[in-house]
């Protein structure tokens, strides 16, 4: 029994090391559909050509409405029954246009925290993915510390730990010295937890991948609301020493570059790598190759959509 046991665990150790060598695609897009009521039509080609390349999953990084259309729960809902026609998994993680700028007029003057409530309510009431095949997610929530942070999720494949945390444009929501920042303050206190429980559980792995909608390096800067974030995660990002990958939307251009600096900012942190993806009128998508034979462990196509 004893030599049967021990076979057994040979087996799944020698399965699990297979599984983590094996290459593997993902998919990541965002800022869309934008312009209503003409974007549906291009979202739904965007679905069917993400369908036919079958990745083991994909991710949207946020803003799922431009800012200057109706944040209303028929259109949440709307978007919710889309995300489920995906054939394979499909993660979301929110964006400013869908509660932080609802205020606005041509938003609907929404309050943004009851719009941030909604969207929880409605993209996060269960633990797993949308699409026609899910894949169970870990949620901050589980720490009562944290259990309205139902949109930061983590999950494993391949050797690769991957996870999303809710940071977004229009400065992450901080507001000036004399504003509430309360939701800020609360949030960013999360957020920096959450980065700290993310890399605590990708020691073990081959990488880690961070998914994100707000441009927190825009144009070469830090703006204020993400100065406290990037600090974070440079220094766990050095401490960790394997590749770390971070996707984010919200700018609308493709890019991949090396952003984080070493403390003499002036050499870089090279086992950093941001890739920020298409958006707004150009409706396409990134696949993302891991290869754990490749020294850069993720590659990266473009996704053109006819």
């Amino acid at each position: 029994m004893k030599y049967v046991l021990t076979l057994l665990f040979s087996l799944l150790l020698a399965f699990s090391s297979i599984a983590q060598n094996k290459k593997f695609d993902f998919i990541a897009f965002g800022d869309m559909p934008y312009k209503l009521p003409e974007d549906y039509g291009r979202f739904e080609g965007v679905i069917k050509k993400i369908n036919q390349e079958k990745p083991v999953f994909s991710v949207h990084v946020g803003d799922i409405k431009s800012g200057s259309t109706p944040c209303s729960t028929e259109y949440f809902y709307k978007i919710h029954q889309y995300f489920e026609t995906f054939d394979q998994p499909l993660v979301y993680t929110p964006g400013d246009n869908e509660w932080t700028d609802c205020n606005r007029k041509a938003a609907g003057e929404y309050d943004p925290n009851e719009r941030l409530k909604e969207l929880r309510k409605v993209f996060f009431a269960k633990k797993e993915s949308f699409g026609k095949k899910k894949i169970k997610l870990v949620s901050q929530s589980e720490n009562p510390a944290f259990a309205n942070y139902v949109e930061n999720n983590t999950w494993e494949y391949g050797g690769i730990q991957f996870a999303t945390i809710h940071l977004v444009g229009s400065n992450n929501n901080l507001k000036g010295a004399n504003a509430d920042n309360t939701e800020f303050n609360e949030r960013e206190k999360a957020n920096e937890a959450w980065l700290e429980e993310v890399f605590a559980k990708a020691n073990s792995k081959m990488g880690l991948v961070f998914f994100t909608q707000a441009d927190m390096f825009y144009h070469g800067m830090v703006p204020t609301g993400f100065t406290q974030i990037v600090e974070k995660l440079t220094t766990l990002t050095r401490a960790y020493g394997k590749p770390v990958l971070w996707i984010n939307g919200d700018s609308h251009r493709l890019l991949i570059e090396k952003p984080l600096l070493m403390p003499d900012k002036k050499s870089t942190i090279l086992n950093f790598t941001r890739l920020q993806v298409f958006g707004e009128a150009d409706m396409e998508a990134v696949r993302v190759k891991v290869d754990p034979k490749s020294s850069q462990l993720f590659l990266f196509e473009q996704l053109m959509v006819d």
